[in-house]
């Protein structure tokens, strides 16, 4: 493993007798190399914004994160586990992919120990059985916002392309079943996670489906591989959609010409507009930090790394660490964050969960659905090409 150690703690004790001050140590099993690394240090940074936020705040208790690269790999996100936990990590955070966040989540059931993240949203990973974890997203909230937005359009005919890994499977299985429902054509084109040309897919879907829009649930690379695809054969649509790491200023950064009009998941428009002192708090932490706007990879960090701190600084208050003290702190309540309120189930899953759809807007990202959070109106029809 590239042991790739980030021991960020902001050990700051801003406001903290630091006679009283006792340190926790959490665990972050992140890619930050690999396939996932764009989302991966996306999640990151907005974990350290959490770190910093809570021991600037927190008034008893410092949290020291101790992060390892997992690099995007399943057996070394295991040993992350393993090897945090044999730092003292007390909890564990992180994690991008149900198929890495599985084993990972697995590991810490294992050794008793909370495992929180937003990085996977398979419905079977919180129906194992296990006690630990804990997840702020998933499936249903993602199917839900592209199915929302797709009504609003009054689009009737879709070409639904999806990786067949586990999660993305499930999403375009959740989006097939709703348009088929509502009367709606749905083309699937599942494609293997190896696979990097898609034009014989847009070949197909250009002169075979002749969709109104085309629906995509995968990953960056994916994304990136698809609509160069279709920026060569131009199919015939009125627009084109994904989930998540999609709308984010990142994509727009690295792909400017690929971007422009694609519809995706996001909690918030970028620039982000922050008006509550939350929200405020938590957009000049991030800026000071890394010198920049938020977008929703750091957004969903952010919370997934504030509600552990807090439950564990509950659980070792109440001298519960190791007797399911985190997990009934996060479970007895309803926690409000920057994505609303969530609520864990005794599965961990959150059952508040909601989500919206951005669109790339010439370098801005807007929230265009539901109508009462949109930031702006649809570009419609319009794609990339």
């Amino acid at each position: 493993m590239i042991a790739r150690m980030i021991s960020s703690v902001l050990a700051l004790t801003l406001g903290l007798g630091a006679a009283n001050a006792d340190e926790l140590i959490i665990g972050s099993q992140i890619p930050l190399t690999g396939s996932a690394a764009r989302a991966g240090m996306g999640m990151n940074e907005g974990i350290q914004v959490a770190a910093k936020v809570f021991n600037e705040t927190n008034g008893k208790h410092t949290v020291k994160v101790i992060t390892i690269d997992d690099e995007s790999q399943p057996a070394k996100a295991v040993a992350a586990i393993e090897q945090l936990n044999a730092q003292g990590a007390l909890a564990f955070t992180g994690g991008y992919g149900s198929n890495i966040i599985g084993p990972a989540s697995d590991a810490a059931e294992r050794l008793g120990k909370v495992y929180m993240t937003s990085g996977g949203v398979a419905t079977e990973l919180s129906q194992r059985g296990l006690k630990t974890f804990f997840r702020i997203s998933n499936a249903t909230g993602y199917a839900k916002a592209l199915a929302g937005l797709s009504d609003t359009l009054d689009l009737q005919s879709f070409s639904l392309i999806y990786s067949t890994r586990e999660s993305t499977a499930e999403v375009a299985k959740l989006l097939e079943e709703i348009w088929t429902a509502e009367g709606k054509k749905v083309t699937l084109h599942p494609f293997d996670p190896s696979i990097a040309d898609f034009k014989p897919v847009l070949h197909k879907i250009k002169l075979q489906d002749r969709p109104e829009a085309i629906a995509m649930v995968g990953y960056e690379n994916d994304y990136v591989g698809i609509i160069r695809a279709a920026k060569v054969l131009k199919p015939d649509a009125k627009a084109i959609m994904g989930t998540w790491s999609l709308a984010t200023p990142k994509m727009w950064q690295d792909f400017p010409d690929l971007m422009n009009n694609v519809y995706g998941t996001a909690p918030l428009p970028y620039p982000a507009q922050f008006n509550t002192p939350e929200e405020q708090t938590f957009a000049e932490a991030y800026k000071e930090m890394h010198n920049k706007e938020p977008d929703y990879l750091g957004i969903f960090g952010y919370v997934q790394g504030l509600l552990l701190f807090n439950a564990v600084a509950e659980a070792y208050d109440a001298g519960t660490l190791n007797s399911g003290g985190v997990q009934d702190a996060l479970r007895k309540t309803e926690h409000d964050t920057l994505i609303g309120k969530v609520i864990f189930d005794e599965s961990g899953d959150n059952t508040n969960f909601a989500h919206r759809m951005a669109q790339h807007q010439d370098g801005a990202v807007a929230i265009v659905w539901p109508k009462e959070s949109a930031t702006a109106e649809a570009r419609f029809p319009a794609v990339p090409w």
